[in-house]
């Protein structure tokens, strides 16, 4: 017999979830947040700067190396649950 007739199991897709969840670290500290794949990250920034008490001036955020503006999203960014935000404190000085 032949099982012709039967449908081919194609395998799934991931769904993309409208929320992800954002790892923030600044070495010392870990924040997690669930954000909107179209929410400005300016947002977790701030939030991130208040619960660390830190000015948003003072600190830098990169994901996978590049700097993060405030009006990226994740979207903007191609960023999946789970991925990490650093954040460095902004030095200034030089020749």
């Amino acid at each position: 017999m032949s099982d012709a007739g039967s449908p081919v199991n194609k395998p799934e897709e991931p769904v993309q979830s409208e929320h992800l969840n954002i790892k923030v670290t600044d070495n010392n500290n870990e924040v997690f947040f669930k954000i909107k794949r179209t929410t400005n990250l300016k947002k977790l920034m701030d939030a991130f700067c208040e619960r660390q008490g830190k000015s948003p001036q003072s600190v830098r955020f990169l994901f996978d190396g590049t700097r993060v503006n405030p009006n990226d999203n994740p979207d903007s960014l191609d960023m999946q649950d789970g991925d990490t935000l650093e954040v460095h404190q902004e030095q200034i000085g030089g020749c």
